[in-house]
């Protein structure tokens, strides 16, 4: 194919040079009448603390002493000159503004908008002055914005304190019981102009499809559907050129409101496969734009061909819930997803990438981005992708009542076109789900009676949202609600029928009660715990530092959320009157319980399909439910999720009065061998054993009953249960930490310098429960290849750490920073380490 002449769209970035400043609203007199350079993305808050003027909204009690920035009006002003005519068209181009804003060009006004989740574009040639030119982006207060707003719409429920539903901006921008209050305003992604003749691509629409028709060799389909806008110069012989895998087809341009349709076979293409069932083979889409034989404009992706749908067919135990790529089942090990930062501009491909390394290690295979954020970035779906991580992204509402009246519809319409489009490109995009616990809202949170009549988002959820879908990205699985039972006519949250979340045990019981739970797939639960200690200390500087100190309780933002801790705990531990006993104590429990579901939800597949933990990030520095810390740094409950998740898994669970051994093999190998299961004594002796030949089929999970003579214990609180197929081990305590007769952890060390770091071999000479070397207390850098790890007395385990700091060996070894339960249950006593060698 000969290279045809282009003339593409001049692209004139417009991130350099802005100032910002304030404009009202009860702002200091040390801001007050004050410019600082700006940062385009960026926002009001990190331009100010990059200048020096406000302290860092996530240390201690910063984020109260900062709530007038939410409440005053900001300008953006910036300086450029323009490209020198020549074009049909010069569009203004904001990718993003948080979110009330005015935009103005030399004096002119040019828009007001007031939606932080879309995109505009705005013809300002004839505005365009040789030389220079003056942009200014005024934003008015969204906390004064919704105030009014809440009342010109009429009051609808929502959670926590702000009325975020009255407004189109990330909800969790106003707090969450995980989040502070910032309340953003800013040029939040970029902004740029673009200069371009005779037509544009203005929309492109890649509809992707598998066909097998001799079932074997598969098949691809590009529907590729391209809208063109025109400058009104002429209109040009217009064509569109799709290319895929060489493959080439073209057709002309039908009309300026017309979308043009270009299809296009690729013969023998290899599936997308999400990670642990294949590989992620993926394929560049390039469409360009023909003025006769000239390129004018182009657009490329990068596509996976695969099949994808979510069953919710009743069956005899109510209705399931199963994910289908290319025809196979997946069962789904994921995590929710929430923006990882307060202010999401400050997230670059790097940090998503580490963010996923970290989902990868904990063995998950889908992330739900959830409703309260931002339909989130290229590179997060991109990274995603290539790593063969499902994504589900909610629309963005969650918890709370939403107006379905204009200005809001329109808004609303607006936002949703335009990310269906532009993420249905994506092969790990599987689901696009409606709103966060809003129809469970309104049947179980007294909605009803407080909304009288007036509109909620049940329109959005049922109608507008999914006929959208179905119009744009025909194919793709979509759902109401999240929790979700298949119709409206069942509760939401019903364990038998679709997804559910469980919170009751967080919020009133206790974990051992998710066994009460046959779920048929979970798409939230999960137990709160501290960040890592030296996020904690970074952030907090209270002195002394408790659990309740000032600044320990403006970050736990859960409603009684130290109470919840300190009530989930006593039943399992005793509670610590040590700080950092606490914080090791509170860290235990939360990976302890989260695991625990996990392991009993595994073992009900195939009836359960999946569950989805809340949360794997977090936005700021924080007591929370999530396996990595605002800081990045991963807690005890990644390494749980790593082993709960692991390919292959074997637990003691309990069915009605007997105890059975389930064998998770997520892999498409069967699992043959023999199953051994002994009973021991905490000091090692076997008091019973059995041997059981078992196969597990791929994909499988199979149930093996514990013989009555090894499964009953002598003494419930000094036996445990353990159980081995191959060097997958599961164990049964019979009783809780506090009421076993666990003892001190005896144990050798061993600790000697690598290439890369450390490594630490640990022996026990005792049975050490979830020995975790909390590394970050050493180095805040460092990091550990393993955690919470039981050994039985004689056993061995070698820790990787790696860091780029000369460490004391012994301070790795310290009581301190190698902990277990047992010093929980033993306070006066301490490790012994023996043996350390440089």
């Amino acid at each position: 194919m000969t290279d045809l002449p282009t003339a593409t769209p001049l692209r004139t970035d417009l991130d350099r040079e802005w100032v910002l400043s304030a404009a009202g609203g009860p702002v200091p007199d040390a801001v007050a009448g004050v410019e600082v350079p700006a940062t385009v993305p960026g926002c009001v808050h990190t331009d100010l603390l990059a200048a020096g003027l406000i302290p860092d909204p996530y240390l201690d009690d910063n984020e109260r002493l900062l709530a007038w920035i939410g409440a005053s009006d900001w300008r953006y002003r910036t300086t450029f000159t323009a490209p020198e005519a020549g074009a049909d068209r010069s569009d203004l181009v904001f990718e993003g503004l948080d979110t009330v804003a005015t935009v103005t060009l030399n004096g002119t006004l040019i828009a007001s908008t007031a939606n932080m989740h879309r995109s505009y574009r705005f013809d300002v040639g004839r505005h365009l002055r040789p030389g220079e030119n003056t942009l200014e982006v005024r934003f008015t207060s969204p906390v004064r914005y919704a105030d009014a707003e809440s009342l010109a719409r009429e009051y609808r429920p929502h959670v926590n304190h702000h009325p975020y539903n009255a407004i189109r901006k990330m909800a969790c921008s106003f707090g969450w019981d995980w989040g502070l209050d910032t309340a953003t305003s800013g040029i939040w992604r970029p902004v740029y102009l673009e200069s371009w003749s005779t037509a544009r691509l203005a929309r492109v629409r890649p509809v992707v499809s598998v066909e097998t028709p001799d079932g074997g060799t598969h098949h691809g389909l590009v529907r590729a559907g391209v809208l063109v806008e025109g400058s009104g110069a002429g209109a040009g012989d217009l064509s569109v050129r799709v290319t895929v895998a060489g493959q080439v087809a073209r057709a002309a341009v039908t009309g300026p409101a017309d979308e043009t349709t270009v299809e296009l076979a690729v013969a023998q293409v290899d599936l997308w496969w999400p990670r642990g069932y294949g590989a992620q083979p993926r394929y560049d889409l390039l469409v360009e734009l023909l003025d006769g034989d000239r390129v004018i404009d182009t657009w490329d992706r990068r596509i996976g061909f695969r099949t994808a749908r979510l069953d919710l067919e009743p069956d005899g135990a109510g209705t399931g819930f199963q994910f289908v790529v290319n025809d196979v089942p997946i069962h789904i090990r994921g995590a929710n997803w929430i923006p990882d930062d307060a202010f999401p501009t400050r997230v670059d491909r790097a940090r998503y990438a580490a963010r996923l390394d970290q989902a990868e290690f904990a063995n998950l295979n889908l992330l739900r981005v959830w409703g309260g954020g931002i339909y989130e970035a290229e590179d997060f779906f991109d990274l995603c992708d290539e790593r063969g991580i499902l994504t589900w992204q909610d629309f963005l509402f969650a918890c709370a009542a939403y107006p379905e009246e204009d200005p809001q519809r329109s808004e609303v319409e607006a936002e949703a076109r335009e990310h269906v489009v532009r993420l249905m490109s994506h092969p790990s995009l599987i689901l696009w789900n409606g709103s966060n616990e809003n129809i469970w809202g309104f049947h179980d949170w007294g909605w009803e009676g407080r909304l009288d009549g007036r509109t909620w988002g049940l329109g959005y959820y049922t109608d507008l949202l999914p006929a959208i879908v179905a119009e744009l990205d025909p194919g793709r699985a979509y759902t109401p609600s999240s929790p979700w039972s298949g119709t409206l006519e069942i509760h939401p949250n019903e364990p038998e029928h679709g997804s559910m979340h469980i919170w009751d045990l967080w919020n009133r019981r206790d974990y051992p009660a998710y066994r009460e739970y046959r779920p048929r797939f979970v798409a939230e639960f999960g137990w709160q715990g501290p960040p890592t200690w030296s996020t904690l200390r970074r952030s907090v500087h209270d002195d002394p530092l408790t659990p309740e100190s000032p600044g320990m309780l403006v970050h736990q933002k859960a409603a009684s959320g130290n109470d919840k801790l300190t009530d989930g705990l006593v039943a399992h531990l005793p509670m610590p009157n040590e700080t950092e006993d606490w914080h090791w104590a509170m860290q235990l429990n939360q990976a302890t319980a989260v695991a625990f579901a996990i392991e009993h939800f595994r073992s009900l597949a195939p009836h359960n399909s999946g569950q989805v933990v809340w949360q794997l990030n977090d936005c700021w520095p924080v007591t929370s439910w999530a396996a990595v810390d605002g800081d990045g740094r991963a807690k005890p409950l990644l390494f749980a999720l790593a082993h709960a998740n692991a390919d292959r898994l074997v637990t003691i669970q309990p069915r009605e009065s007997a105890l059975i051994a389930s064998l998770s093999n997520e892999t498409d190998v069967a699992w043959d061998g023999d199953l051994v299961l002994s009973r021991r004594a905490f000091d090692g002796d076997v008091l019973a054993q059995a041997s059981v030949p078992v196969h597990v089929p791929a994909r499988g999970t199979v149930a093996v009953p514990v013989p009555d003579g090894v499964a009953a214990a002598g003494q419930v609180g000094a036996e445990v249960l353990v159980a081995n197929l191959g060097d997958v081990r599961g164990l049964w305590f019979y009783a809780e930490y506090r009421d076993s007769e666990l003892g001190e952890a005896r144990l050798q060390t061993e600790v000697t310098r690598t290439g890369d770091g450390y490594d630490v071999l640990v022996t026990a000479d005792s049975l050490i429960r979830d020995l975790t070397l909390l590394v970050d207390k050493v180095d805040p850098a460092a990091v550990v290849d393993d955690a919470l790890l039981t050994l039985l007395p004689g056993e061995s385990v070698r820790l990787s750490v790696r860091s780029a700091v000369d460490l004391d060996p012994e301070s790795l070894v310290a009581p301190k920073v190698l902990r277990s339960a047992n010093q929980l249950l033993n306070p006066a006593r301490v490790p012994v380490a023996a043996g350390v060698a440089g």
